[in-house]
């Protein structure tokens, strides 16, 4: 797989609007409510690639997210759902 094709952590967040901001995505991955494949993201620059699979665990809801896509920017809500697929059910 190319470095191209693959993505920091925080900044797949951002652009896939699940949080507001990469700060806040930062923040979520360093106190440790991100998991990529099972296992815990120590840090927000974690590379990921199409086919990880994210666990996620907000305030209120876990989410289980599957990477499609890297992102290119933050753009509108139905572009960023083209970049994931919702296992959560």
């Amino acid at each position: 797989m190319t470095e191209a094709a693959r993505q920091r952590l925080d900044k797949w967040l951002f652009f896939a609007r699940i949080l507001k901001s990469r700060e806040k995505a930062a923040t979520l991955i360093k106190d440790g409510y991100v998991r990529v494949n099972g296992t815990r993201a120590q840090q927000p620059a974690k590379l990921i690639k199409a086919g990880d699979v994210l666990t996620i665990s907000l305030e209120r809801q876990v989410l289980v997210l599957k990477v499609v896509l890297p992102g290119e920017r933050r753009g509108p809500a139905t572009e960023a759902q083209t970049l994931y697929e919702n296992q959560s059910g």
